[in-house]
């Protein structure tokens, strides 16, 4: 699929966790295209503050500093700017940390995202809503084959737990509030895989932490090294979404609903040998360890989607496969490691990415 430029040319598009590592590659796509975006993060829960300073997404989002659990802020924010789309990315996303902060993860994952979904009930202008949740949220049996977005939604970690909830909410809103079949409204929740992509600092994820080993010539320990997961470009889901969106705008909440994004299944690989793909795009060797950790918080070993409702209903279909996904971070991190312009480079593997 090309960038649709035409159609996000002036549209007012508010973006929640836009100093995140996936919302401020969606906030350089949509400015690419000609979009008007507000930003909307709390700084008291960024932990990769590196990227968006990097990309200098202040220059093109005026981005707020507010706490999505703050429904009073939140709405002055809406009735402020106008919204016409608005994509929900703020949350706690990691794994490790719910465990550490559990009510922290409920109350932002759940809480933040009823007041969301007020802010987008009480807000006329809007066209079309976008809520990410995560792959993580269905009950995982730790099937071989792809999970569907008609499959039983759960978590056993207190972060899947979340997103399961939040995905609740999103369905039960959808049901009651958004049901106005003539209006061109429509509010859908999307669900990734795991996303990699040159940027992502966050603590506790595997690039970032290949990242820091090989810059810090240290070795890298897996602590589940055959754990399998659907690996993707961050660009991958962020044309899904933009997809949906336009999907919303043009057929309403006929069409709202729930969708996956996902690589092809010859891409789900294990950690290891995404581990051992990246040193390789890097050029380092005999870096990586296996490290057995008692007592560790549970984490799946086995995940992922079924993406056959994108590629049948919005002709979406993965571009990158895991290799190129790989190589093309490295280059990115390469650059950011090298102090080059890497806001040359994300505009470049944008450019790339929606004209391969």
């Amino acid at each position: 699929m090309t960038m649709n430029n035409s159609f996000w040319k002036k549209k007012k598009v508010l973006i929640t966790g836009d100093t995140g590592f996936k919302g401020a590659w969606l906030a350089y796509v949509l400015n690419n295209a000609g979009a008007i975006i507000q930003g909307l993060s709390s700084s008291a829960f960024n932990n990769n503050f590196q990227f968006y300073e990097s990309l200098k997404i202040n220059k093109i989002s005026n981005t707020i500093d507010c706490d999505i659990r703050d429904q009073q802020l939140l709405g002055k924010v809406f009735r402020d700017f106008k919204p016409e789309f608005v994509f929900h990315l703020a949350a706690q996303p990691l794994v490790r940390e719910s465990y550490l902060n559990p009510v922290i993860t409920y109350d932002i994952n759940v809480m933040g995202t009823i007041n969301i979904l007020e802010a987008i009930r009480n807000c006329s202008s809007i066209n079309a809503a976008i809520m990410v949740t995560t792959d993580k949220c269905y009950e995982n049996n730790e099937w071989e084959w792809g999970y569907r977005e008609n499959e039983p939604i759960g978590g056993h970690d207190p972060y899947s737990s979340s997103k399961g909830c939040a995905e609740l909410l999103i369905k039960s809103y959808q049901k009651s509030f958004f049901t106005d079949l003539k209006a061109e409204f429509g509010v859908s929740s999307v669900r990734a895989g795991n996303v990699i992509g040159g940027g992502d600092f966050s603590k506790d994820r595997l690039i970032p932490d290949i990242y820091k080993a090989i810059t810090q010539n240290k070795n890298l320990f897996l602590r589940n090294p055959l754990s399998t997961r659907p690996w993707q470009h961050v660009l991958e889901p962020i044309s899904g979404y933009l997809k949906v969106a336009e999907d919303l705008f043009e057929r309403g909440s006929v069409v709202q609903g729930s969708w996956n994004f996902g690589p092809h299944i010859s891409d789900i690989r294990t950690v290891n040998e995404v581990s051992e793909l990246f040193c390789k795009s890097w050029g380092v060797k005999n870096i990586i360890e296996h490290k057995s950790v008692e007592d560790q918080p549970h984490e799946a070993q086995s995940l992922s989607l079924d993406i056959s409702k994108a590629f049948f209903s919005l002709d979406w279909r993965p571009r990158w496969n895991v290799e190129n996904a790989i190589n093309e971070t490295a280059k990115w991190y390469k650059a950011y490691f090298k102090n080059k312009n890497v806001r040359h480079i994300t505009s470049e593997q944008i450019e790339k990415y929606f004209s391969d």
